[in-house]
């Protein structure tokens, strides 16, 4: 059985603010939700009240399960200054103590169209390798997302699961791994179950939303029976984050994916 963590951005916006959220998700039966940047640094995030979340999720004993780093959307390659990203990353390890929260998720930015990939990426693990080091002994794992470029995030440098791996395992910290996001992988074309052989224990955290769509499961062409036994398969048992813009209401729209985690 899968712990489901909702998103709290896109579901249970019914219920109002986002210490609301977290306590109509947990009168929803889940135990753990997930967000985007805590102070909105970025759009679409919007600037939280980190005690009254703090409130609600002790009150109803809710896990946060990951959260974004800050900048992420304008972290590029260069410019060669990335000091905003690091006095963020500060901020946000301390925000995701007092939360309880034991994942950040960082990004690649759009990276930079005059320079060969490989060294980009290697950039990116001459970065990741800085931010784990300035973090050390936080107990916060970073999770590296690769995104789609094909719909939603035209420009990003990485979009491949394979690269994602590339960087975690150059890093190479047990506080360092990948966010394999279901929805954009399969928007990329990609095999499921070769990228997870290929990532292995670099997995640190698991995102989905159907495709096409981007909407709850059920609601594009993706067999989710079939695609919760392949992560099932990979050795991945950690909480998977709902990170979809729901078509209908947000308890209606859990359905599907509840029974199936379930029994997966």
């Amino acid at each position: 059985m899968y712990q489901l963590a909702p998103n709290i951005e896109l579901l249970f916006t019914e219920a109002g603010d986002y210490h609301d959220r977290v306590r109509a998700a947990a009168a929803a039966g889940f135990t753990a939700v997930e967000m985007w940047g805590p102070t909105g640094v970025d759009a679409p995030a919007k600037p939280k009240d980190v005690p009254s979340l703090k409130a609600a999720l002790v009150e109803t004993g809710t896990q946060l399960t990951a959260q974004l780093a800050e900048p992420r959307t304008q972290f590029m390659i260069p410019p060669w200054d990335h000091s905003e990203f690091f006095r963020k990353l500060d901020e946000g390890v301390a925000i995701a103590h007092d939360l309880g929260c034991p994942r950040i998720v960082v990004g690649s930015g759009t990276g930079f169209g005059g320079w060969k990939r490989q060294v980009q990426l290697d950039k990116l693990i001459e970065i990741y390798q800085k931010a784990i080091a300035q973090i050390d002994g936080s107990e916060i794992t970073l999770v590296l997302e690769p995104v789609n470029v094909r719909v939603d995030h035209p420009g990003s440098l990485l979009d491949r699961t394979s690269e994602a791996v590339y960087v975690a395992r150059g890093v190479d910290s047990p506080f360092f791994g990948v966010l394999y996001d279901i929805y954009h992988s399969a928007v990329e074309g990609e095999d499921m179950a070769v990228e997870l052989a290929n990532a292995g224990n670099l997995v640190k955290y698991v995102q989905l939303a159907d495709a096409p769509g981007r909407g709850e499961p059920g609601s594009g062409s993706l067999d989710w029976s079939g695609t919760l036994e392949i992560l099932r398969t990979s050795g991945y048992d950690g909480p998977i984050g709902l990170e979809y813009y729901p078509t209908q209401e947000s308890v209606a729209s859990v359905a599907l994916i509840r029974e199936l985690a379930a029994r997966a």
